[in-house]
């Protein structure tokens, strides 16, 4: 598990990297499809979309480092009996998301996820050494523990990003 210093760097870092990817983007391409949605009934993402997604999981991986320290013993909240089921619902919960903010330009959502970070740095600052290795139960993301799951959220940026890039490519 990465140690507080690295975790609050990272995010920090990362955070800037996609503000500024972001804000170099054409405002006509930033609403251009680029990437197929994975939920059947979803409409292709836009890069604001890909931008949206990564609010809605910051949120998401938040919430359930919270309910982890609260002693919840299932604090992912997803739908499903089987992987299939789970990962479904994960597609049509991102679409449903999407849905709501769309209408959201650049600067409104990277504001938003600004205030979903200090979210998260400042739930970090609450959090001993200690508690930040504690297992999220069921987390597959980072380490799965509290502190890699957090800082997941910036390999995630990265990830979206370069899945941004490549479609606009």
């Amino acid at each position: 598990m990465p140690d507080r210093s690295t975790i609050l760097e990272t995010l920090a870092s990362q955070r800037v990297e996609l503000a500024t990817h972001y804000r170099a983007l054409d405002p006509t391409i930033a609403e251009t499809a680029c990437t197929e949605s994975e939920d059947p009934d979803g409409e292709p993402w836009t890069p604001l979309d890909h931008l949206g997604h990564l609010l809605r999981i910051e949120k998401a991986f938040l919430g359930m480092s919270k309910l982890t320290i609260e002693g919840d013993s299932s604090p992912i909240k997803i739908g499903g009996s089987t992987f299939e089921e789970r990962l479904a619902q994960v597609h049509r919960d991102n679409e449903a998301h999407l849905a709501e903010i769309r209408p959201l330009d650049v600067e409104t959502l990277l504001t938003e996820l600004d205030e979903a970070r200090a979210s998260t740095l400042d739930f970090i600052e609450t959090l001993t050494d200690e508690q930040l290795t504690i297992p999220i139960p069921g987390a597959p993301w980072g380490d799965g523990t509290i502190g890699g799951v957090l800082m997941a959220n910036a390999g995630h940026e990265k990830m979206h990003m370069a899945w941004v890039d490549e479609a606009l490519a």
